[in-house]
């Protein structure tokens, strides 16, 4: 047991940061991306050394994406910041340009600016404590042509990996490690755009890679994708009520 914990101390390491990292994806907390970019430079070593190629080729991309994903999500929340901001400032000068024209009328227009600078304080509030624990507040949901984008982009790379690994390396599953990669390079890019549907991608390749890794012996591996698993499930529902009603628009 000492001898086979030894032997797989670095893969240990690397599923325990993984869980680590999708509770924060979960959470839309942009801690998230280090993590990430911690776990997939431990991952570009385990899956080498497993002869999974396409997977260590994905830590790589990982590793980059990560970089963007830190990157977009910081940008998008300092956008969010300053109009929320301009927002507040707007709402002051119109305020403070309300004049005379009875002392009932002003009073109805100072109670209603009251209300509403209330509101407006109420949801900056939330905002700052949401913004406190790191959290990028806004889900989307993919449009059509997008989502068939993705389909195509999915289905193109999985069928050349497949071939690149069957003829050029010793991979034991060429099929299945193109499938789970391509599968996962997309649902990352989706995840960069905070589409709530990156986890229905999630869901079908981490059940794929569970029967995979199980397969192969890599039981490590295996339980950090039985938890990611388990996670996309509650990611979705999470998800879900950040985004309400709202549908996606269909881009002509």
């Amino acid at each position: 047991m000492v001898t086979w914990f030894t032997g797989h101390i670095l893969e240990i390491f690397g599923a325990v940061t993984g869980i680590v990292y999708v509770i924060l994806e979960i959470r839309r907390n942009i801690l998230l991306w280090p993590l990430g970019i911690v776990t997939s430079a431990v991952y570009i070593v385990v899956f080498g050394d497993n002869g999974f190629y396409a997977g260590m080729v994905l830590q790589g991309y990982y590793v980059i994406i990560s970089v963007y994903g830190w990157y977009a999500w910081h940008r998008a929340g300092g956008k969010e910041q300053g109009a929320r901001s301009r927002e507040q400032a707007e709402g002051t000068d119109r305020r403070r340009s309300v004049s005379g024209a009875g002392f009932a009328r002003r009073s109805r227009s100072l109670s209603q600016s009251k209300g509403g600078e209330g509101g407006e304080q109420g949801a900056w509030s939330e905002e700052q404590g949401a913004r406190s624990r790191g959290q990028v507040s806004t889900v989307s949901r993919i449009d059509t042509g997008t989502a068939v984008l993705c389909l195509i982009s999915s289905v193109i790379l999985w069928a050349l990996l497949w071939y690149s690994l069957d003829r050029w390396t010793d991979s034991p599953v060429p099929l299945w490690d193109g499938l789970i990669t391509s599968l996962s390079v997309v649902a990352t890019w989706m995840l960069t755009r905070k589409y709530l549907e990156q986890w229905y991608v999630w869901i079908v390749a981490n059940s794929i890679a569970v029967i995979v890794y199980l397969a192969i012996g890599m039981y490590p591996t295996a339980v950090l994708f039985v938890v990611y698993f388990v996670m996309a499930i509650i990611g979705v529902r999470a998800w879900r009520r950040e985004t309400g009603d709202r549908r996606p628009k269909t881009e002509n």
